[in-house]
């Protein structure tokens, strides 16, 4: 443990029993009904407590009484880009959400380096910095009723070009 964690502590609030890393930092943290979210520079820690990387939250909505998460799961691989698949949202009711929507909100934006839709095959491309890693991953989201199996080709493609731009120094 570093000195400053030593002297000062993790910033978790009182009662967080989740184990940081030791290059985490909390970024801010709220209670709700069954536990803590704590935002740090990794991910987003959900009651339980388990941390969800900030690439893998699809979508975040804050109400102004709750936050409510879409988390992705990866659904398998295209070459070098990730399938994934949301999750059905969960609401967590925050009474003093201090910084914690506003945290969110800049952390998941700022993971994305870029995003595409593609309408015609029913699918997100997104280009996503994934915390504590180098470089950026291409991960792509099927529509509902998309052809998986096209799309999972497509994404392939693309990953490959993606990766022989990047070779190339472009």
């Amino acid at each position: 443990m570093g000195l400053w964690r030593r002297l000062f502590g993790t910033g978790a609030p009182d009662g967080f029993t989740g184990a940081l890393a030791s290059d985490e930092r909390v970024l801010a943290s709220a209670a709700t009904g069954d536990g803590f979210l704590v935002a740090t520079t990794l991910g987003l820690w959900l009651p339980g407590p388990r941390r969800l990387g900030w690439h893998l939250v699809s979508k975040a909505t804050w109400s102004g009484t709750a936050l409510t998460v879409v988390e992705a799961e990866e659904d398998g691989a295209a070459g070098e880009a990730v399938l994934l698949r949301d999750l059905p949202p969960h609401r967590y009711a925050l009474t003093s959400p201090g910084k914690v929507p506003e945290v969110v909100h800049a952390r998941v934006t700022g993971s994305i380096r870029s995003r595409e839709r593609n309408d015609g095959l029913g699918a997100w491309f997104v280009q996503r910095k994934v915390p504590g890693r180098d470089g950026v991953v291409l991960q792509v989201r099927p529509d509902e009723g998309a052809d998986v199996a096209r799309v999972r080709q497509v994404a392939a493609e693309v990953a490959a070009k993606i990766a022989r731009l990047r070779a190339a120094g472009r």
